[in-house]
């Protein structure tokens, strides 16, 4: 795969080409390693793209899990302890989730990495929620979000995001006091 896109989300671009030069390296080196023509295979089952072969966002991301694993890169789970002081007298909650938890996929030296494939309201979750809980816990220092552009996510299921969608939203948003710095990958085959 490509990186033909980079967008710097609260100013990560300096941080990131300065600290952390060979955890960036070792990223884009990965994202070329992996072959998406061999995950072009999906049939589509979907009423408006029946038959067409697609890319399989669930071998891709199986394909990235193999090659980010080979360099060392770990999944990092926290475990979600629920608070339930906050119930009003008289609810009485059934048992919560037990082993309930948050992850990331690849964390290595301080640096947050999710490669997303999904609905656009999980890239959102990533970078404005998600990679802010795992700085505040002090597991990452910056984040990295992984995602296809138009081209590739019109060749995946309906409903995919993608990176040209994602900016929009970010630019429009702007920056919090809380926001950690995410660089944005845009990717395509």
């Amino acid at each position: 795969m490509n990186i033909v896109g980079k967008f710097s989300f609260n100013d990560p671009k300096r941080i990131i080409e300065t600290q952390y030069t060979d955890e960036l390296a070792e990223i884009e080196k990965a994202i070329r390693m992996v072959d998406a023509y061999q995950h072009h295979d999906k049939v589509s089952k979907e009423k408006t793209m029946r038959d067409r072969i697609l890319y399989s966002p669930v071998r891709l991301n199986k394909a990235f899990h193999d090659i980010f694993y080979s360099m060392g890169w770990k999944n990092k789970r926290v475990k979600c302890d629920y608070p339930t002081q906050y119930y009003l007298d008289g609810y009485n909650s059934p048992p919560l989730a037990k082993g309930a938890f948050r992850d990331m996929d690849y964390v290595k030296n301080g640096v947050g990495v999710e490669v997303q494939f999904g609905k656009y309201s999980f890239m959102v979750y990533n970078v404005s929620a998600k990679m802010t809980i795992f700085y505040k816990l002090g597991i990452i220092k910056v984040g990295i979000e992984i995602v296809p552009v138009k081209e590739l996510a019109n060749e995946m299921s309906s409903g995919v995001s993608y990176f040209e969608q994602f900016l929009w939203d970010l630019e429009k948003r702007g920056t919090s006091n809380i926001d950690i710095p995410v660089l944005v990958l845009g990717i395509k085959s």
